[in-house]
């Protein structure tokens, strides 16, 4: 009696579950565009180049201009006779290459990963043993002797 009660209720929440909430219908619509007025294009085109300016002053940057020949100081005085689409279009790029940083996250991401899967297998109570041979026995399955 209380299995059938049971299977009756657990079909009944599965079905409400079903039709309420995985059947919901969705809406979407496009939004309108906000026209530019003159003095937010002024504020864009400052934050812009000082976007470019602030690439300009990374190693990296400074290497490769230095690789074609050129300095930031170079670079800079050709900035006021930019169109400020062409100003646009080299902060968005400015914009990549400071987000790619300096390789310190992907060092820290790594790091995180590795102590993760190590907390997962002390939780599921599996050995880490890491043996190292040796140095002159490659074929000896102890500790290094490094004294």
């Amino acid at each position: 009696m209380i299995s059938t009660m049971r299977n009756r209720v657990l079909a009944t929440f599965i079905t409400a579950y079903m039709v309420l909430f995985v059947t919901s219908p969705a809406f979407a619509a496009l939004i309108p565009s906000i026209g530019s007025s003159p003095h937010t294009t002024g504020e864009t085109l400052q934050k812009d180049i000082n976007t470019i300016q602030q690439a300009l002053e990374t190693k990296m940057v400074q290497e490769k201009l230095r690789a074609y020949g050129l300095t930031s100081e170079e670079v800079a005085a050709k900035l006021p006779s930019m169109s400020p689409d062409q100003i646009h279009t080299l902060a968005a790029a400015s914009n990549d290459v400071l987000a790619g940083g300096d390789g310190l996250g992907f060092i820290i991401a790594v790091l995180v990963i590795i102590i993760l899967i190590i907390i997962i297998l002390k939780l599921l109570h599996h050995e880490i043993i890491i043996r190292m041979s040796s140095l002159g026995d490659y074929h000896s399955p102890d500790l290094a002797y490094l004294g």
